[in-house]
């Protein structure tokens, strides 16, 4: 079982708040490129998102297939 911890560790690591900002950025763009949507709840959910990813979620992005993945 591979973790994003063991993926990501260092001091080369973003802040918690830029990963958050990025996610809340590319929600702004996916909305405006489909011309449809709102971004309210992805934009509010970027903290919550950034943590389970970085913190709790499964993925190996050389495998996005693996079987044991989060989904």
């Amino acid at each position: 079982m591979l973790s994003i911890r063991l993926m990501h560790s260092g001091a080369d690591m973003p802040s918690r708040k830029h990963l958050a900002n990025a996610i809340r950025a590319l929600s702004m763009d996916g909305v405006q490129k489909a011309n449809s949507g709102h971004p309210g709840a992805p934009m509010g959910m970027a903290d919550i998102a950034e943590v389970l990813w970085r913190g709790h979620l499964n993925h190996n992005p050389s495998n996005p297939e693996w079987a044991d993945r989060d989904r």
